[in-house]
């Protein structure tokens, strides 16, 4: 692979975050509407050397040191796998000519991400069906990932205006 193509990556990847974080921010600010609590996911990973992969309530759990910074990196670094895989996907010709659909399908399925591995393991039932409003669960998880798809084009595209062919 070349340096220029994976920083690319890296690129997109954390553009791509960084909006789903601004629309988090934004329902937050706009509509006090909650957003994951990404120190769980750290306090998930970090019990998991432990041998601990799944738990009854993932608040509930002892709380482990770093947590919060473990769970941001985490949250960054899975941007960038993902943003990989739709590159792989799609081909390293998208970084150049980014399209708006693919990035948006591929955002959107990365959702059974959390529904089939996180919720479950944090206590929380498959697509978030032990919460008091699984549907809503549910809606703001594809909203979040849709907007994920969303960052996933206007990153690539602003790369593309940036740097020259790197396929």
């Amino acid at each position: 692979m070349k340096i220029s193509l994976f920083f690319s990556i890296v690129a997109v990847g954390i553009g791509a975050t960084l909006v789903m974080d601004l629309w988090a921010f934004l329902l937050k600010r706009a509509f006090a509407i909650p957003s994951l609590n990404y120190c769980l996911v750290g306090r998930w990973l970090a019990h998991m050397p432990e041998g601990r992969f799944a738990h009854q309530g993932i608040g509930q759990s002892e709380p482990k040191f770093w947590e919060c910074h473990v769970g941001w990196a985490a949250h960054y670094v899975i941007g960038v796998a993902f943003a990989a895989i739709l590159v792989a996907i799609a081909s390293p010709v998208w970084l150049q000519e980014p399209t708006i659909i693919q990035p948006i399908v591929f955002g959107v399925a990365t959702v059974s991400v959390p529904f089939f591995i996180m919720q479950p393991s944090f206590g929380l039932g498959v697509a978030a069906s032990k919460t008091p409003n699984p549907k809503l669960a549910r809606i703001r998880s594809l909203m979040a990932h849709a907007s994920f798809g969303v960052g996933l084009y206007i990153a690539a595209l602003i790369l593309s205006f940036i740097l020259p062919a790197h396929a």
